[in-house]
């Protein structure tokens, strides 16, 4: 698409600033009544009642994110409503939503698209809205099942050690991931990310492999020091970490890819001792997310959270999808309701479950129900694979992306998962606060969840109907109230706001983010 011209951008930008001066000017200006002529009975003007704009997409696929008519919403009366939004109850502030950048995301991006594919995608990812708006970002430190070898960031050959981590280097990924996330970052700067690693080298491990075995304990010092390394060399490829996790999933050894069991006391040890203290006295502020495993344990998190010299240095907990119930981060968020909560990991698949499609299972138990408990992130596994579920090694070997790029023609498909996550990431904005809503799936077949974005004050409501049979639902809020027929098995998202000035001044904004 051809740029706009510096002129034609300016011309625009007089041209809403001028709008904007009249109408502001029109509607301040004061109004005159003549002496001596009487004043004709005006009729009482009739309040506008806002727009709700809807999003809609169906378990069939035959709707995917597409933008239905406008509802007025009318005068709340006294009929019950199956959804009551109350703005004055207000309660996580969310920071985004994303997926991770693993070595096979980056490999296939840098590798089967072109220059222009490749622009073109990411900026569809990464992009404000109306593109995807996704803002956070998983990586791992060292290899992962899903890349095209084992190996970490400071290996040597068996038998050595090296105490002073001379030979740390991140040369592994400056072919494909360090490209990629640099391509990220200038698409959004405020890029949020994650970094865990899936093993210790091999010489810090009873194993002595990659595979298997446990940190040996004294080298908990060196590994805080390695992942500071890790810290340092990306913050010199201009790429800031915003969290670290001790270890991807500590509780599960696997047995064909990189993996470390950790218990709780010594994730608890290398915190309140090493990595504590050394992020606590760096000027780049990086976050200690505890756990990053399934929500089947949540005495874990608990348990180290309960040694009060880790869990000082301690801002959160991360969470996995694959086991568990989610109300697992509730507990946790009551018993230590200062600590933030992040879903750092969860896949969709081409397995029996989801013969007949994923969108309903990941918009309502992931990311409504998630954030319903206090996830202020959610990040999906991988960003991008091929359509042979890959390339991996080992582990899981039906996985999908959240886009799958074909390998021999490079053409882009977009999983249920992309538009699970899209009804949310357009829509709310990093510093929205979820809002309180009313709760009643089981009866319904509803689920839902409410926010207020800080910028513009707009309310942001995703509703998914699992019946098997439309549904009307009623929402009020405030005065106000709207009525909708959903589809069955759908998912919609409605977005309005009560304050009509800034609706307007935001239609001129989008307005003008179409025609810069």
């Amino acid at each position: 698409m051809n740029e706009p011209r510096p002129d034609s951008r300016r011309t625009v930008i007089a041209s809403v600033g001028l709008i904007l001066v009249l109408t502001l000017a029109a509607l301040s200006a004061p109004r005159f009544t003549f002496v001596g002529v009487k004043a004709k009975a005006i009729a009482p003007k009739q309040t506008t009642m806002p727009i709700v704009r809807v999003w809609l997409s169906t378990a069939d696929r035959r709707l995917k994110l597409q933008q239905q008519p406008d509802v007025v919403m009318t005068a709340r009366d006294s009929l019950p409503a199956d959804i009551v939004i109350d703005l004055q109850k207000r309660f996580q502030t969310m920071v985004g939503f994303g997926a991770a950048m693993t070595d096979s995301s980056a490999w296939l991006i840098q590798n089967k698209l072109n220059f222009f594919q490749r622009r073109a995608l990411l900026r569809e990812l990464y992009g404000p809205p109306p593109d995807l708006g996704l803002n956070m970002m998983r990586l791992t430190i060292g290899a992962s099942d899903f890349s095209l070898k084992p190996y970490t960031l400071d290996d040597v050959p068996f038998g050595q050690t090296d105490e002073q981590l001379q030979h740390f280097n991140v040369t592994p990924a400056l072919h494909d991931v360090i490209p990629t996330v640099r391509q990220v970052l200038s698409i959004d700067p405020g890029l949020r990310i994650i970094a865990s690693p899936w093993s210790a080298p091999a010489w810090m491990k009873t194993s002595e492999n990659l595979i298997g075995g446990e940190l040996l304990p004294q080298y908990e010092s060196t590994y805080a020091d390695y992942l500071v390394k890790y810290l340092d060399a990306y913050q010199g490829y201009g790429i800031p970490i915003f969290a670290l996790t001790l270890q991807n999933e500590p509780g599960f050894v696997p047995i064909t890819y990189p993996g470390m069991e950790m218990p709780a006391d010594t994730r608890a040890r290398i915190v309140a001792q090493y990595l504590g203290p050394k992020l606590a006295s760096r000027a780049q502020k990086t976050q200690i997310l505890e756990w990053d495993h399934n929500w089947n344990q949540p005495e874990q998190p608990l348990s180290v959270l309960a040694n009060p010299d880790a869990a000082r240095y301690i801002d959160g907990v991360a969470w996995h999808c694959y086991d568990g119930s989610q109300y697992a981060q509730g507990r946790v968020h009551r018993a230590f309701p200062q600590k933030d909560a992040y879903i750092t990991e969860c896949s969709g698949g081409d397995w029996a479950s989801a013969a007949n499609g994923e969108l309903l299972w990941f918009t309502r138990e992931l990311l409504v129900t998630g954030i319903r408990q206090w996830a202020r992130g959610v990040l999906y596994w991988n960003l991008v694979l091929d359509e042979q579920h890959g390339p991996h090694f080992g582990g899981c070997a039906a996985c999908k992306g959240v886009v799958t790029i074909d390998s021999k023609t490079g053409a882009i498909s977009r999983n249920d998962e992309y538009y699970a996550f899209a009804h949310f990431s357009r829509f709310v904005l990093p510093g929205a606060v979820r809002v309180e809503s009313t709760k009643d799936d089981v009866n319904t077949g509803l689920a839902n969840v409410a926010f207020q974005n800080a910028t513009d004050g707009s309310i942001v409501l995703v509703v998914v109907n699992s019946n098997v049979t439309e549904r009307p639902v009623t929402v009020e809020e405030g005065k106000t109230r709207f009525q909708y027929t959903m589809p069955r098995e759908s998912v919609a998202t409605f977005v309005w706001n009560p304050d009509q000035a800034n609706a307007w001044m935001q239609s001129v904004i989008d307005w003008w983010k179409r025609h810069r």
